[in-house]
C-alpha cells in the first residue's frame, strides 16, 4: 500500500513548495510595479491582463516546436515491436460498479448539455458526478484487464488523491490569476464561500481521473512500444543540477507576474521544475528516475493520460451551462471545442505534474505499478 509522505521532513518540503508558489508570482507583480490587490480578489472578477492578438508566425513556430518534439516519439511507438507486456494481469469480468460509473457519466453529460427548466438549479453542478462516473468506469476497465486497479489495490492513496487534487488544482487557479488564460462563465454570482465550496468539489476529481487513466493506458503495451528503449538520459552532479532547476523554476514563477503574455507556458512547467528540483536536492526519487536506463514509459503514460482527460474535459465543458473559456496570447485560433489547438500541448507537462505531485506525496506509488 502506498504510504503518504507525512514525516516532518516531507511536511516542511510541502509547506515550502506552497509558500514559493504563492509568493514568487506576487514578487514578480511587485517588481513590475503593478497593483497587487487585483491579484488577490476572490472570487476573481476583473479581467486585467490584456492579451495580444493572434500571430500567425508565432503559431507556426510553436506548432513546429510541438511537432518536432512529439512526432519522433509517436513514430517510435508506431514502428517499434512490443517487447514489454505492460501492467497486464489476469482478466476479470467487467464489474457492476463500472457500469454504474458509465451510466452516471452518460446521464450527467446529457443533463449538462440540455436546458430543462426543472433542472436549472442543478445545471452548474453536473461536472462532479460526470467525472466520478468516469473514474469508476476507468478503474473498472483496468480491473477487467488486469484483475486489479488503483481504487481497489491502493484505496488509502486513492481516497487521499481527492483532497490533494483540490489543493493541487487550486494552485493552478491561483497561478492563472497572473496570466488569465482561462475564465469561467455561465454560473450565477456567488459569495466567496459558495465559490470556494462549489469549485473545490469538482477540482477534487482531477488527480484521480488522470492517475486512473494513466493506470489504464499502462495495460496497453502497444501504446508505449519502444518507450522503454530510448537513449539513456544521465544527469551528472545531480545535487548541483537540482539547484539549477530550482533557480530556473523560481525565476519562471516570478516572470508570470512580470511578463504574463510571454511567460504563460510556465504555468505548466515551473511547478514541475520546482517539485523535481526539491527532490533532486534532497536526494529523493523523481518521476525521471528511470530515464538513465532509457525507460520513459511512466512519463509517456502520464502525458497521454492528461491528453485523454483533457479532450474529455474540453468536450464535456463545450456546451455546459457553467463552463470555462480561454484567452491565450498569440495562438488563440483554430479551436477544438473552447481550446485553441496548440493549447492541448499544455496537457503533456500537466500529466507529468500530476505524476510528480503524486510521487512527491506518495513515494511508493510508482513502485506498485
Amino acid at each position: 500500500m502506498a504510504r503518504l509522505g507525512s514525516g516532518p521532513r516531507d511536511v516542511v518540503k510541502a509547506v515550502f513548495l506552497i509558500m514559493l508558489l504563492i509568493a514568487l508570482p506576487l514578487t514578480g507583480v511587485i517588481m513590475a510595479g503593478k497593483p497587487i490587490d487585483q491579484y488577490l480578489d476572490f472570487p476573481p472578477h476583473t479581467r486585467y491582463v490584456e492579451h495580444p492578438p493572434f500571430s500567425r508566425h508565432t503559431f507556426i513556430i510553436l506548432g513546429l516546436v510541438t511537432a518536432l518534439s512529439l512526432v519522433p516519439l509517436i513514430v517510435r511507438v508506431v514502428t517499434s515491436r512490443v517487447t514489454a507486456h505492460g501492467n497486464v494481469g489476469r482478466a476479470k469480468a467487467y464489474p457492476w460498479w463500472g457500469g454504474v460509473g458509465g451510466a452516471l457519466t452518460a446521464v450527467s453529460w446529457w443533463l449538462s448539455w440540455t436546458r430543462f427548466d426543472w433542472f436549472t438549479s442543478y445545471q452548474a453542478s453536473t461536472f462532479t458526478p460526470l467525472w466520478l462516473g468516469y473514474i469508476l468506469f476507468v478503474n473498472a476497465w483496468t480491473y477487467t484487464r488486469t484483475g486489479g486497479c488503483m481504487m481497489l489495490g491502493q484505496p488509502r492513496m486513492f481516497l487521499w488523491l481527492f483532497p490533494v487534487s483540490a489543493v493541487f488544482w487550486w494552485s493552478f487557479e491561483y497561478l492563472n490569476r497572473f496570466v488569465q488564460n482561462w475564465y469561467y462563465v455561465g454560473a450565477q454570482p456567488l459569495t466567496s464561500l459558495d465559490y470556494f465550496m462549489q469549485a473545490t468539489v469538482p477540482f477534487s476529481t482531477v488527480l484521480p481521473a488522470v492517475l486512473s487513466t494513466r493506470e489504464l493506458l499502462s495495460t496497453f503495451p502497444r501504446l508505449s512500444a519502444g518507450m522503454d528503449r530510448l537513449p539513456a538520459f544521465h544527469v551528472r552532479h545531480l545535487h548541483m543540477a537540482g539547484w539549477g532547476v530550482f533557480i530556473l523554476a523560481c525565476a519562471g514563477l516570478m516572470s508570470l507576474g512580470i511578463w504574463p503574455n510571454y511567460a504563460f507556458p510556465l504555468v505548466w512547467l515551473a511547478p514541475l521544475g520546482l517539485i523535481t528540483s526539491l527532490q533532486m536536492v534532497t536526494g529523493d526519487e523523481t518521476i525521471f528516475s528511470a530515464t538513465p536506463q532509457g525507460d520513459w514509459r511512466s512519463l509517456w503514460w502520464a502525458a497521454l493520460a492528461a491528453v485523454v482527460c483533457g479532450i474529455c474535459w474540453e468536450l464535456w465543458n463545450y456546451k455546459s451551462l457553467a463552463h470555462w473559456e480561454y484567452a491565450i496570447p498569440f495562438v488563440h485560433e483554430y479551436k477544438i471545442f473552447e481550446m485553441p489547438i496548440l493549447g492541448y500541448a499544455g496537457y503533456l507537462p500537466f500529466g507529468l505534474e500530476c505524476l510528480a505531485v503524486t510521487k512527491f506525496l506518495f513515494p511508493d506509488h510508482d513502485r506498485e505499478g
